[in-house]
């Protein structure tokens, strides 16, 4: 695929990976701790709120230990999300062992809802990613990275559809229903169950006049 992606732009120098990769059992245990410590904060102060004097305090760590793991607050905010990235990647994967564009699309949905509103700090981190540029150029990655995976496989179902028309469609179709997930969050969950359906029907609508399903 050779479209040019905005991840391929040029983007400020920011410091947001961490300093050492914990290899040690302690390390990987520090490290572990202070993102537990960093997502239970943001769940009482938001992402806003959140002190990186605070989440060494919560970690019973010194400020400067913490900032041999990590430079910066957006730094743990971003392995945060990087791990809430690789936990959906491993539900994406196995929808795409069946690829039942039908009864499987509707699967998904529910499967990523449950996880947007029960992952620990998904909720108030994701809900700002316009804000934060180091998230939106993880989350940019991941759609077109997902895309490249989902066009070989749909390559089969959406027949007559040039390679670059089918990669619009998975990038298309997994950031609309990721807006709507997303959406969903700021619901109750009774509306945020009619606003699912509704997006259900408006999924399989598309695919039945864009594929061949069987």
């Amino acid at each position: 695929m050779n479209i040019e992606s905005p991840k391929d732009a040029q983007v400020a120098p920011t410091d947001v990976e961490p300093r050492r990769k914990p290899v040690q059992g302690r390390s990987r245990e520090r490290v572990n701790t202070i993102l537990s410590c960093t997502v239970e904060l943001i769940k009482e102060v938001g992402v806003q709120g959140l002190k990186t004097s605070e989440v060494a305090r919560r970690a019973g760590i010194s400020l400067p230990s913490l900032y041999r793991y990590f430079p910066n607050k957006a730094a743990i905010i971003k392995a945060i999300a990087q791990l809430h990235i690789e936990k959906l990647n491993g539900i994406l994967q196995a929808f795409m062992l069946d690829f039942d564009l039908d009864e499987g699309f509707d699967h998904l949905i529910d499967v990523y809802a449950k996880f947007y509103r029960s992952e620990p700090g998904y909720k108030e981190i994701w809900s700002g990613v316009e804000s934060m540029p180091e998230l939106q150029e993880l989350d940019l990655g991941e759609l077109y990275d997902n895309a490249d995976s989902l066009s070989v496989k749909a390559k089969s179902t959406f027949i007559g559809l040039d390679d670059d028309r089918i990669w619009l469609i998975c990038v298309m179709l997994p950031r609309t229903c990721g807006a709507i997930l997303r959406l969903s969050m700021t619901m109750d969950e009774a509306q945020a169950e009619k606003l699912l359906s509704e997006l259900k029907l408006m999924v399989k609508a598309y695919l039945r006049e864009r594929a061949t399903l069987k």
